[in-house]
């Protein structure tokens, strides 16, 4: 699904066998790149590129990154996925509250909750985490 395009290139969440994390599809039928986007900041960062051979200049990657942090952009991509996938692809991973960032299990230090359950409202425009042992839900506004 077309997030936007930049120079004649598509930028796309693809909907087919598509994983985690959070990522977008831009390229040329020469190249792939693939950048991430969370749905708890507003980072996007350059995941890969298909073939390394083929890989197109830093400029190049760098204009499209910044193509896609524009708000109504990433704001598209992060609907699309959710409405594809349903997963903002963080459960299993731990909140720290200190920092307001996400810690993967390896990374887990003291005073960090476990994510039970993480969902994105599109409407409201705001992810939802459940964390263990806490009433409520923590709103993340993006």
């Amino acid at each position: 699904m077309k997030v936007c395009s930049h120079n004649g290139q598509d930028i796309a969440v693809l909907t087919r066998n598509e994983h985690c994390p959070p990522h977008v599809h831009a390229g040329t039928a020469k190249w792939d790149a693939r950048f991430l986007f969370s749905f708890w900041h507003n980072g996007v960062r350059l995941w890969d590129v298909t073939p390394a051979r083929n890989e197109p200049n830093a400029s190049v990657l760098e204009e499209l990154r910044q193509v896609l942090k524009l708000h109504a952009n990433l704001r598209k991509a992060r609907v699309l996925w959710w409405s594809s996938r349903q997963t903002v692809c963080l459960e299993n991973h731990y909140w720290d509250s200190a920092d307001e960032e996400v810690v993967v299990r390896k990374d887990r230090r003291p005073g960090t909750l476990a994510i039970q359950s993480a969902s994105f409202d599109p409407q409201a425009y705001k992810t939802v985490l459940q964390l263990a042992g806490q009433a409520s839900a923590l709103e993340i506004e993006l």
